[in-house]
């Protein structure tokens, strides 16, 4: 039960708000000019993945996100009492930079309130944008406890940036966007983390074109709204650090899981593991730098999770392109190396002059590009003339790889390689996702 302090009146489990379409046809009218009409561009490895995919590039948002859509049609609808006295919003991120920028634009005081492991990336440029942060708590949900006792304190109207009615529909005009870029789209695949995003749009694209499928994408750190969707019932996960942050809403909104039971068509968990390898390939083959949550439609499609949209017309809401350059680094080395593209070996050579010289100029005659090497001398088992080198190599993938493997067990007798992974999750797409049924959960075996 909430207490006095968490209570929203615009999020209230005991009165869910009701989202309707001509709400939404009036939010993209009132914020049309405000925010951008994002393109929706095919995708180059549309061939590759056996589906004509479409990118819905919401990343082209002034603050790199699609949250400024809801932000600013909440702020347009505050009284002018309201707006004197100011908002206030708890966020992971993206919806305080949005809430900082527009509140900013239209004079209105605003306070965000981050987790204090929230990205440096986008704590900084919430200051820049200027709105006054607060670093508060570990979680959302503690961030947020701490933001609305400040909006009863101080009068401020508080924002729910994955909940509140006005956001919800704010987003949902990226829904009416789509049905007129993609003639005969056949489904659209949204990220999920508290359902501001995937309930607008599905409310607007159900409305619109109703043959049209909607599917909701989570990871398995992130599944919120999956498993409350199992128990029949909203419930509060615990979620640590994800590649995908924001989607890290521990409970899912009232109103968002309201307004989803019995609208979307499935919702699908994705391992992360894919996520970083979609990070990757969108970079590589797209030219798009894009953020986790961003990632996990694309990353389902790779980890086969869609079979049944083979040969369609599919769009994938790419949310945002906010990510610290540290985790991007860590995402492309994570997604190499799960497709064979960088190995790990070690390898005992002979510790005499030229020792090290062959074992590089193996390396190049394979055409392998040695990335590190480590020299380990003092804990080698063999006679004290030999060396042990940690090795870490980059190669143009699996069959790169073995052949590499195949010419160091030529030339040398000591050597280890980490096991090989199944056939399976070598080739994005390879893997075969579960059945499909009317409205089930499904997650990646």
């Amino acid at each position: 039960m909430q207490d006095d302090i968490e209570f929203d009146e615009f999020c209230d489990p005991n009165n869910p708000r009701k989202i309707k379409y001509d709400d939404i046809l009036a939010a993209a009218k009132r914020i049309s000019g405000d925010v951008v009409k994002t393109a929706s561009s095919k995708a180059h490895m549309s061939e590759k993945l056996g589906m004509d995919i479409y990118l819905k590039q919401e990343f082209m948002q002034y603050t790199g996100c699609f949250k400024e859509r809801g932000v600013r049609n909440a702020l347009t609808l505050l009284s002018d009492e309201q707006k004197k006295l100011g908002v206030i919003s708890a966020s992971t991120g993206n919806h305080g930079l949005s809430m900082s920028f527009h509140s900013t634009q239209m004079g209105i005081p605003c306070i965000i309130v981050m987790p204090i492991h929230a990205p440096i990336t986008k704590v900084s440029k919430c200051e820049q944008f200027g709105a006054k942060l607060m670093l508060h708590g570990n979680n959302i949900a503690e961030a947020k406890r701490f933001a609305m006792g400040v909006s009863k304190e101080k009068k401020m109207r508080y924002i729910n940036g994955y909940d509140h009615p006005n956001v919800i529909e704010g987003q949902g005009t990226i829904g009416i966007e789509i049905i007129e870029q993609i003639h005969g789209v056949d489904a659209v695949l949204v990220p999920v983390g508290g359902g501001s995003l995937v309930t607008g749009i599905a409310v607007a694209i159900k409305h619109l074109k109703p043959d049209t499928e909607v599917y909701g994408v989570q990871t398995e750190k992130t599944c919120s709204m999956v498993e409350s969707f199992k128990k029949n019932e909203r419930v509060a996960i615990t979620i640590d650090s994800t590649i995908a942050d924001g989607l890290a809403v521990n409970m899912v909104g009232v109103n968002t899981y309201y307004n989803l039971k019995g609208l979307l068509d499935k919702m699908v968990v994705v391992k992360e593991d894919w996520v970083a390898r979609a990070i990757m390939h969108v970079v590589e083959e797209e030219r798009f730098v894009v953020e986790g949550a961003a990632a996990v439609p694309i990353a389902a499609i790779m980890a086969g999770l869609f079979p049944n949209l083979k040969g369609k017309k599919v769009c994938c809401v790419i949310s945002g392109g906010n990510i610290d350059t540290t985790i991007l680094a860590r995402a492309l080395e994570r997604g190499m190396a799960a497709e064979g593209r960088l190995v790990k070996f070690k390898v005992t050579v002979t510790d005499r002059p030229g020792g090290m010289a062959e074992l590089c100029g193996l390396l190049s005659t394979v055409g392998v590009t040695l990335r590190d090497c480590i020299p380990e001398r003092a804990w080698v088992k063999s006679d004290i003339f030999s060396c042990e080198l940690k090795i870490i190599a980059e190669t143009r993938g699996w069959d790169h790889t073995k052949e590499l493997i195949e010419q160091v067990k030529k030339h040398y007798k000591d050597y280890f390689f980490p096991e090989m992974p199944d056939k399976q999750d070598k080739v994005p797409g390879a893997r075969r996702g579960p059945c499909l049924a009317p409205n089930p959960v499904c997650m990646q075996k």
